[in-house]
């Protein structure tokens, strides 16, 4: 069952995917209504998830779902990462590189490789106060109050 984005409760859950480089405008006005139908149809062992999807900052896949009316289960994470790899087929972006992370800086979202992490910070590119898309945020709320958020304040807090 489909709740817009929106209007999901503060406790739903996230799984966020960040493409390795921007989606065209073109792509995401493919990719929307593919969403929307996932989320529609994606269920748990039979029972209808509420769920919704989004696309933010021309790069994060967001796939949510609202937990307290379902939950999601083993098979529908399994046929959420399915769906999520056909898009990267169809469309030629990866959404499954972890060794990217990304960053806001000057209102864009800039892309650091983790080998180059430790230099950027050394030279004073990356600081803790440096706004960073954390993709491990994991409930709608979270990602409404704090993201992008403080590097110091995610796991890269070891960093500074």
């Amino acid at each position: 069952m489909y709740i817009p984005f929106d209007q999901l409760p503060p406790h739903a859950r996230l799984w966020i995917y960040q493409a390795d480089r921007e989606l065209t405008e073109a792509e995401q006005e493919e990719i929307k209504p593919m969403l929307a139908r996932f989320a529609t149809d994606w269920s748990s062992h039979g029972k209808g998830l509420q769920a919704s999807a989004s696309l933010l900052h021309n790069r994060f896949l967001v796939l949510a779902n609202n937990e307290t009316v379902t939950s999601a289960s083993g098979c529908s994470i399994d046929k959420s990462v399915a769906f999520v790899r056909e898009l990267e087929q169809q469309f030629g972006v990866s959404f499954f590189d972890r060794t990217r992370l990304a960053f806001l800086k000057d209102g864009q979202v800039q892309v650091v490789g983790m080998n180059e992490l430790k230099n950027k910070v050394a030279a004073g590119e990356i600081d803790g106060h440096t706004l960073y898309f954390d993709t491990l945020v994991n409930n709608y709320g979270e990602l409404q109050d704090a993201w992008p958020r403080p590097a110091q304040q995610s796991w890269l807090s070891r960093y500074f």
